[in-house]
This record gives structure tokens, C-alpha cells and sequence, in this order.
């Protein structure tokens, strides 16, 4: 790491990075390995906490494109299935082995603490070449008008100030969306609007032998919970919820004890809990699907979070993240070296970074639907839908795996089946727009 200069001086780089994720972490890589100046600027201090701990097979290849995949298998739990337990199917557990998947090369992933993780990557931009500074949070990024980049505004976490100078502007800033706040271009999203409870636990426990690494989904009547083994022995849980369940939380209940409460409502969670210990506080976090209207503009581009975010209920994030970053460095690297074709390329990263959201959207907003989870509880591989399926659970959807027909027919027997069910569709998707509908009241209500 090198020690920022004096706050008088205007430090002058093609690319300034906002924020040391998996997003900003991989884009200041790749950049610095393609010869430019790139400089990374990172709010906290590495390690530090943040959820989102289970990765996709698809990951894996982006780990060893930029060199880390030993040092992440190092960290993590191998994970070599995703499982859904259903209370509408009496309890019953479906697991999903990505080694059945259309592309049989990606049979696992790993679950990983993602403070570990996002130090391994921070940590391996700085060996590239990168400009990486800790503890400086960007409050605000000028744009000038001859188009020639912008001027970052920053602070040190010891409020000294700080400014530089870059031809291109990365927003990897993570749920903070800083030029999306700025630009006022970030929408809540409408059709999926839910908060999170979540905690580390200690002892708790685990399937038997290859199993052990499994992520499980509990589907229960307010949402559905995570269930992460880590390599330490610790195991994150989390609750992600409708927004008005959290507003039953009673006056003077401690969001530890209303986290409990929660937990005891699906039994089969609640046994394998029966013995753990909290060792982390509880956290809460709303607000938590949204996307933003612009991906893009002449001299800035926004990675991962920063331009939307979903339902981590495929545990899409670090991966979606990751692959924009591929992509973002793909267009900045055009931009920068062939002005002439940089509107080509920015439209082309416009087209590849919406894809990933859109497609595990579809599935994301009808998860809590009668309709998917019976066709997830009961699968069947009529012209390789459940490989398909498999695949996108594995996040391969940026390659040549030819899914997408198989995809396509999933969807229509989705719409088949939920005519068949009329009445339990009507039902559910009333319930669901009510829901959504409490969500926009309440925060119109609270201003």
C-alpha cells in the first residue's frame, strides 16, 4: 500500500476505483494489469465484516483469472450443493448438487467469511499494481466539461482531505451507490421489497461428510432463511423478510430476542440451532433489493451494488459483482485506448451487466410462490430443465452454455402450472401485492 500524498496535491490516474469490494477489488486488477494508473479508494480498513458469505461455482473461474484461486480455496468451505426445505411440503429437503448441472466442470463452490475474501482480493489489486488506500471515503466526484474525466473528492478516516484527478471513474461503492445517490438515478424495486436479520453462530449443526458445506434456503410464512457452514465452524444465518414482519417487532423487544423468535418459527432451522451459541450481535439491514437506471455515462461506469442489488437468495452477489468488473475493465480498457469506439463499448457493458440481475430476477420474485416452490421441491429434467435450472443456480449464465431454450420451457410450464392452480395463485399473488403495497405506505407514512 502506498501512503497518500499531502492533501494539497491533485495525484493524477486513468482510473480512480470507489470502494474495495469484489467489484472494485477486480476492475483496479484488471486495469492495472492492462498498464494503467488506477487507484483504488476504500472507505474502512481490511478486514472488516460484511455479509453475503456463499459463492457460486461460477466464481471460481474468476478466481483464477486473477490469481487468487488458492488463496480462496484456502479460506473456504466447499460447497458442493444448494438445498431448499419447504413447511408446504412437510419439511421436506431438496438439494440441488451443481455437479448435475448442463456443464459438468463446475461441481462446487465455496462458502467463505467475506472478510477473509475481500482482503484476499483487495490485497492482490495492491500486488498488481494498484493504488489502494484504506480508510478514505469519496463524498463526491466533479465531472468536467471538456470531458477530459473528473475530480474525486475524498476524506482520511483521520479527516485529513484528499483529491485527485482520473480519466475514468469506477463506482464499485457497494449499497452506499454513490453516483446513483448522486445522479438520483437509484430506484427501490418495486416487485421485490425485503429487509434482513443476521447473525453468526457457533455449533450448530451440520449434515454429515461431502454434504457438510451446503447452503440450505428454509422457506417459512414471512420469507426464508440462509444457512451458511464456514470453515471455522461458525454458521451465518439470516432472515430475509417481508418489511412489515420486522415492524412486529414489540416496543423494548432487543433484536437479538426478535431474531430468536423468528428462527423458532421453522422448526427444522430451529433444531439444528438447538445447540449453537450467538457469537456475533444481530444485524438488520432494509431497503434491500433496489437498481439503478444508469449503468453508465461518458467518463464513469458503476460495478456490482452500486448498481443493483437483489434477493440474495442464490447467493448471486459476489459473482454478479465480480463479472461487471470483468466487463466494466473489458469497456474502460476501449474507452481509454480507442476513444472512437468507447459509446460501442459503454453500450455493450450497458447490455452484459443488466443481463445477470435480469435473469435471476424471474426466478427471485416468484420464489415465495406456490407454483416455484413446488416445481423446486418436486424437479424433473423433461428436456434438461433441471440442468438448466442447476446452471443458474451455479451462475453460469455469461458463457456459451446453451440453457437459455431449456430456461425458456421452465418458464412456460411456471405459467402452466400456476393456471392450473388458479386459486392458489390468485391468493398468493394478492398477498403479495398487499405486502408490497404496506411496504410503499410506510415509507411514504415515515416521509
Amino acid at each position: 500500500m502506498n501512503n497518500p500524498p499531502h492533501p494539497d496535491e491533485m495525484t493524477e490516474w486513468d482510473v480512480a476505483v470507489i470502494g474495495g469490494g469484489p467489484a472494485g477489488s477486480t476492475a483496479a486488477t484488471l486495469l492495472a494489469d492492462a498498464g494503467y494508473r488506477v487507484q483504488l479508494l476504500e472507505k474502512a480498513r481490511h478486514p472488516r465484516f460484511h455479509i453475503g458469505e456463499s459463492l457460486l461455482p461460477a466464481n471460481l473461474r474468476l478466481f483464477e483469472r486473477l490469481g487468487v484461486g488458492e488463496a480462496v480455496r484456502a479460506i473456504g468451505m466447499m460447497k458442493p450443493a444448494a438445498e431448499f426445505v419447504s413447511p408446504f411440503h412437510d419439511q421436506r429437503l431438496q438439494r440441488f448438487p451443481f455437479a448435475e448441472a448442463w456443464d459438468k466442470s463446475m461441481p462446487y463452490a465455496y462458502q467463505v467469511r467475506r472478510s477473509e475474501l475481500d482482503e484476499i482480493l483487495l490485497r492482490n489489486a495492491a500486488t498488481h499494481g494498484a493504488d489502494v488506500v484504506e480508510g478514505c471515503q469519496v463524498r463526491d466526484v466533479e465531472f468536467l466539461g471538456d470531458g477530459s474525466g473528473a475530480i474525486v473528492s475524498a476524506k482520511h478516516d483521520d479527516g485529513r482531505p484528499y483529491r485527485c484527478r482520473a480519466r475514468f471513474v469506477v463506482d464499485a461503492s457497494g449499497r452506499d451507490t454513490l453516483l446513483a445517490n448522486r445522479m438520483r438515478t437509484k430506484q427501490r424495486n418495486k416487485k421485490h421489497n425485503s429487509s434482513a436479520l443476521y447473525a453468526h453462530f457457533r455449533g450448530a449443526q451440520r449434515h454429515a461428510g461431502a454434504d457438510e458445506g451446503n447452503i440450505t434456503v428454509y422457506w417459512f410464512e414471512h420469507g426464508w432463511f440462509w444457512f451458511i457452514p464456514l470453515a471455522d465452524g461458525a454458521t451465518s444465518i439470516g432472515a430475509v423478510v417481508w418489511p412489515y414482519y420486522l415492524k412486529r417487532r414489540a416496543q423494548g423487544t432487543s433484536l437479538e430476542t426478535f431474531f430468536r423468535e423468528t428462527i423458532a418459527m421453522c422448526a427444522p432451522l430451529a433444531k439444528r440451532l438447538e445447540h449453537a451459541e450467538l457469537v456475533t450481535g444481530v444485524e438488520a439491514t432494509g431497503n434491500f433489493s433496489y437498481s439503478g437506471d444508469v449503468t453508465h455515462g461518458r467518463n464513469f461506469l458503476l460495478l456490482g451494488d452500486a448498481f443493483a442489488f437483489i434477493d440474495p437468495v442464490f447467493s448471486s452477489g459476489v459473482m454478479l459483482a465480480m463479472q461487471s468488473a470483468f466487463m466494466g475493465a473489458e469497456a474502460i480498457d476501449t474507452c481509454l485506448r480507442d476513444p472512437a469506439r468507447a459509446s460501442a463499448a459503454l453500450a455493450e457493458f450497458d447490455r452484459r451487466v443488466r443481463h445477470g440481475p435480469k435473469q435471476f430476477a424471474w426466478f427471485i420474485y416468484r420464489m415465495t410462490s406456490p407454483t416455484m416452490r413446488n416445481l423446486f421441491m418436486n424437479p424433473r429434467n423433461m428436456f434438461r430443465v433441471k440442468e438448466a435450472l442447476l446452471s443458474l443456480l451455479a451462475g453460469d449464465i455469461f458463457g456459451n452454455t446453451p440453457i437459455w431454450p431449456s430456461l425458456r420451457l421452465f418458464k412456460i410450464i411456471y405459467y402452466l402450472s400456476a393456471l392450473a392452480d388458479a386459486r392458489n395463485s390468485l391468493r398468493a399473488w394478492r398477498a403479495r401485492r398487499r405486502m408490497l403495497r404496506q411496504a410503499d405506505d410506510a415509507r411514504t407514512a415515515a416521509g
